[in-house]
């Protein structure tokens, strides 16, 4: 199991002080650089990486360390974070990585996590350590698939899992992560993980393994943890619902945006007017990984977004709001044939004495439409946790609220003929289309979310045909993204 040591410490950890740390394996160990020279690695003789410590991150978003580490940990804000993950290949690693953190406390102050990890003394006789090269962070590497033992009791979206899930994703492995019952998963990483191969294997004393989102029965076999080959798999025992978070909600909003791509473009707009809408507020920070670490600004979000597109590539953010009010987000932007795209899933929190603000959809439905280049939003609501973690157990999948068309695509449909009225928005001449779903408690409501996904799609590839009869070039546009049941 790789074992994971942060430093907290109020002052920025100077270079002296890293020499220090890294000196905790005595002067036989080797220093290599990695993540374009943001991640330093102890390593052996033969060159097999020990422990990595990624450069220290200055965390001013409060409340961040509580949700990742727990609230009894280090609570000064803001807080430099330094991270050392050891190798599980070599015995003696991880005491390694708990000294290199113990060392940066000892001088800085503040705090090592675990507690117990941490301590100044020298970790000798490793120089010459024999194991299987695999990457750090990675436990076990097989054709088939990159898997990862975690004893987190919280899995974070942290730059080494968007590594690892980067590199699984291109060597064409599935990213199999283990950990015990008791972990759950940050609204991050289980955004990460989805729509790519990848499992979250829970480790259960009754069935050996089982699926954390499924809570399907899976055993070792090819090279990978897979389900029983039998035509009905079975369910663990240990997955059924468990009691306390009775009356939470969860309210969930897919949002796709498609900007002209010109140079006067800020993004972040749509998702602050939702956040806002909702939660009264705009986002507390954003980063690319968690832990989310920088304060909200849009503008540098746009300055990143552009960047990684001059380079052809997208950019993967996460946003988070104030600790009294729950709310967390992912964001994919990318350019394409249709102009500048975001993608936004945000989830907003509400306990058993707190309703979610259903009726206000068609209010932010109207405004994106209207200021934020909206292409499509689904409002769902579900029965899961306040806090927006994903437990090893079962949660009831989410139910629609509402589906928005925005004006792009309302002028690819024939609106008279769709299966259900929708609510017009903004200007009679480029109107959004507002449906009413439910009130997110009613299963059916699926159905009739199918039924206009459908008539879109139809109406959209009859158009295109057509203009493909007449001899016109017809425009490989998708205003409305295909829909998908989630259970996340």
């Amino acid at each position: 199991m790789t074992q994971d040591v942060i430093a907290l410490t109020p002052q920025m950890p100077d270079t002296k002080t890293l020499l220090a740390g890294l000196l905790a394996g005595g002067p036989d160990l080797l220093v290599n650089r990695a993540g374009d020279g943001s991640v330093a690695q102890l390593c052996t003789a033969a060159g097999q990486a020990l422990v990595s410590v990624e450069a220290p991150r200055y965390v001013q978003v409060p409340g961040e360390v509580a949700r990742l580490l727990g609230p009894d940990v280090y609570a000064e804000s803001p807080v430099w974070w330094t991270e050392a993950r050891a190798t599980s290949s070599v015995e003696g690693a991880a005491r390694l990585a708990g000294s290199v953190a113990g060392r940066l406390v000892a001088v800085h102050g503040g705090e090592v996590w675990p507690r117990e990890a941490g301590h100044t003394d020298v970790v000798a006789d490793l120089a010459e350590a024999v194991a299987e090269a695999t990457p750090l962070g990675v436990d076990l590497l097989t054709e088939k698939a990159a898997v990862v033992i975690q004893g987190r009791p919280m899995i974070a979206a942290t730059t080494w899992l968007t590594d690892v899930v980067r590199n699984a994703a291109r060597t064409g492995r599935e990213l199999q992560l283990v950990t015990p019952p008791s972990t759950r998963l940050t609204f991050p990483a289980r955004t990460l993980l989805d729509g790519l191969p990848s499992r979250w294997v829970v480790s259960d004393p009754e069935c050996g393994y089982y699926d954390g989102l499924s809570g399907t029965v899976l055993h070792w076999h090819g090279g990978r943890f897979t389900h029983a080959a039998d035509d009905r798999p079975q369910v663990a025992e240990a997955f059924r619902p468990r009691p306390g978070t009775e009356g939470e909600r969860q309210l969930l909003l897919s949002i796709r945006t498609v900007h002209p791509a010109d140079e006067h473009l800020v993004l972040g707009g749509a998702l602050e007017q939702a956040w806002r809408t909702l939660t009264g507020a705009p986002p507390a920070g954003w980063a690319t990984s968690e832990p989310v670490s920088v304060l909200w600004s849009p503008r540098q979000l746009t300055d990143l977004a552009r960047t990684r597109a001059q380079q052809s590539l997208p950019t993967w953010a996460v946003a988070i709001g104030t600790p009294d009010h729950p709310a967390i987000a992912t964001v994919r932007i990318a350019r394409t044939h249709l102009g500048v795209e975001e993608h936004i899933t945000l989830a907003v929190g509400y306990r058993a004495d707190q309703h979610a603000p259903v009726a206000a959809m068609p209010e932010l439905a109207e405004s994106l439409a209207a200021r934020h280049n909206l292409a499509t939003m689904i409002g769902q609501l579900r029965t899961a946790r306040a806090d927006l973690t994903t437990p090893a157990h079962h949660e009831p999948p989410p139910v629609p609220l509402s589906f928005t068309l925005g004006p792009g695509a309302v002028a690819e449909l024939d609106a008279d003929r769709t299966p259900f009225a929708p609510t017009r928005l903004g200007p009679a001449a480029r109107p959004a289309l507002h449906y009413a779903l439910g009130d997110g408690t009613d299963p059916a409501a699926w159905q009739r979310l199918r039924q206009i996904n459908d008539h879109v799609n139809g109406t959209r590839q009859t158009n295109q045909a057509g203009e493909s009869a007449a001899g016109t070039q017809t425009t490989p546009a998708s205003y409305a993204a295909p829909l998908r049941q989630r259970n996340c």
